[in-house]
């Protein structure tokens, strides 16, 4: 994934760099730089990761390593638009261990993961940065900052953090020129700790506004259009993140599919949302779909992120661990439901933190494994014009909310 370090020439204007965690194959992460890319109308920005990536076969964008692109840039007047997802708490050796390869994750995991100072020491090598959160840019990284921008991240579990990383976090966005944030635990912990916050929906509340016809080629074609084939009458765009992969989980997600099937008919279209280390695994959907004898089961081998919109798009619904499977369903006007782990127990997690903050209160936000089947039906219930008003109503508010950032930037 990784290339040799290219630094581009900068634009004779004030360049944009946009930075997030697209570096690494994670759904929502390659999409933010898209969404923000198209709201800045005919700005020419610089994508920029921790590390030198190119996801375009992904559908993302060629990466630079912003550490070298600092000390090329450095003293020069950059706006920098950190681009969204919930980076307040990715520390350094979980931000490291997922841009590997994942063989190399796997050993690196193996010979770190219980030794969390040399872990750290490592990655921060590896990272060429001593920053604990570095997906977080200090302002003086570039000198001649013009514009430091956070738009719509989050951080529900900033305050479970480790105190230096929590510390450096808040000191990163004290001086951050303007901070969005997309969920209102994220809000308060802020607001307690003395730092100003605007509550702004995730970027990728824009795809269908913005991407609709690209997405809509995407139906018509490749595997998309043979799942539309294979389920006529219709199916559940399903995903579910490595961690439910134990047998107990499994078995309870699979009892859940059968009585969901036997009611609907629909099938089940299983995709990964993030191929990265720690993200979602293959072999986990084919030991389930080993387990749904009465339902219809594909797995999508595609990790186009295009592919993987038009997937949720044209189905019944989304069902599924991931955030951006359900914010994409939501840009949709479809229905939606989030799994939660069984290890999960009270903390909210960042699926019912954003829900909690945008979605009726009626359409249910999460809904633990063993009662997947009743979720999905009540998911399906749902008003299908009170799912258009929500879909068009974020689009309107992050409009706006964009709107002042592009002033920021003139």
């Amino acid at each position: 994934m990784a290339g040799s370090p290219v630094v581009p020439e900068p634009p004779t204007n004030i360049p944009t760099i946009l930075f997030g965690a697209f570096d690494r194959h994670n759904f929502g992460d390659l999409l933010f730089p898209h969404v923000v890319a198209a709201m800045l109308d005919d700005r020419n920005p610089v994508f920029a990761g921790l590390v030198d990536a190119d996801l375009r076969r992904f559908g993302g964008h060629a990466v630079h390593a912003i550490a070298p692109l600092a000390a090329a840039w450095g003293e020069r007047a950059v706006n920098i638009i950190h681009v969204g997802g919930e980076i307040l708490t990715c520390g350094a050796w979980q931000a490291a261990v997922m841009l590997l390869p994942p063989q190399q994750a796997h050993e690196a995991i193996t010979r770190l993961d219980a030794r969390p100072r040399e872990a750290l020491e490592w990655a921060q090598r590896r990272l060429g940065t001593r920053a604990l959160a570095p997906y977080c840019l200090p302002k003086g990284l570039f000198s001649g900052a013009a514009r430091v921008i956070y738009n719509a991240v989050g951080g529900t579990e900033l305050g479970q953090c480790d105190a230096a990383l929590r510390a450096e976090v808040l000191a990163d966005l004290g001086a951050a020129d303007a901070v969005g944030v997309r969920d209102r635990e994220t809000l308060a912990q802020l607001a307690a700790a003395g730092i100003t916050a605007r509550l702004v929906p995730d970027p990728a509340v824009m795809v269908a506004a913005l991407f609709g016809e690209r997405i809509a080629r995407h139906t018509r074609a490749g595997e998309v259009a043979q799942i539309r084939a294979a389920f006529p009458q219709g199916y559940l765009a399903m995903q579910f993140s490595a961690d439910f992969g134990d047998d107990a989980t499994l078995d309870a997600i699979a009892a859940g599919l059968e009585r969901s099937a036997r009611s609907t008919g629909y099938g089940v279209a299983l995709f990964r949302a993030g191929a990265a280390p720690w993200h979602d695994d293959r072999v986990c959907y084919a030991r389930l779909a080993a387990r749904l004898r009465a339902t219809s089961v594909r797995i999508i081998e595609s990790l186009d992120i295009w592919d993987i919109c038009a997937l949720i798009a044209a189905s019944r619904g989304y069902c599924g661990s991931s955030l951006h499977g359900r914010i994409v369903a939501m840009a949709f006007a479809l229905p939606r439901l989030n799994l939660l782990h069984p290890s999960a127990g009270r903390r909210p997690g960042k699926q019912a933190a954003f829900a909690a903050t945008w979605e009726p209160p009626e359409v249910r936000a999460t809904v633990a494994v063993d009662h997947l089947a009743a979720g999905v039906g009540n998911a399906l219930n749902a008003d299908p014009e009170r799912l258009r008003h929500t879909a068009r109503e974020l689009v309107g508010r992050y409009s706006d909310e964009f709107g002042a950032i592009r002033q920021r930037l003139e």
